[in-house]
């Protein structure tokens, strides 16, 4: 069963997750509007995360290089890498993440969309939940 879920200008759908795959994998397709952006970098401590283009382009920054990861194209994010990622392109891109092993799940995402939907977030409050699901987020600077 998919499940959609929208935090500002980025839609997730989860196509398959942890508590389907024995923890295995998760797998979801996100959409990501023009000059929409993840707000924290971050790197992961427990999984690692592959990236394939579906349409457009999201521009990913893994460890201080961008990568500008098209439709076809793929990225490997190991875990304890620093990334983020953007859309520099002007229209809108999606892309397939693919976590592994399947820790994460979709818990992190909805609490992420509740916080980001009433308001503007608390940044104290966002990292707590960030360390608490395995997300580290990265030093400003």
């Amino acid at each position: 069963m998919t499940e959609t879920i929208r935090m500002g200008a980025i839609t997730l759908k989860f196509l398959r997750t942890k508590h389907d795959t024995g923890g295995g994998l998760d797998l979801f397709e996100m959409t990501l509007q023009p000059s929409g952006r993840m707000p924290v970098p971050h790197h992961h401590r427990n999984w690692d995360e592959t990236v394939y283009g579906l349409a457009g382009t999201v521009t990913f920054t893994l460890d201080g290089v961008p990568h500008a990861i098209a439709p076809g194209e793929t990225l490997f994010i190991p875990r304890g890498a620093v990334h983020g990622f953007d859309n520099r392109s002007g229209a809108e891109a999606r892309c397939l993440c693919l976590l592994t092993p399947g820790v994460l799940g979709p818990e992190y995402f909805r609490e992420m969309a509740a916080m980001i939907g009433s308001g503007p977030p608390d940044p104290e409050k966002m990292k707590a939940v960030m360390l608490r699901h395995g997300l580290v987020p990265a030093p400003p600077g």
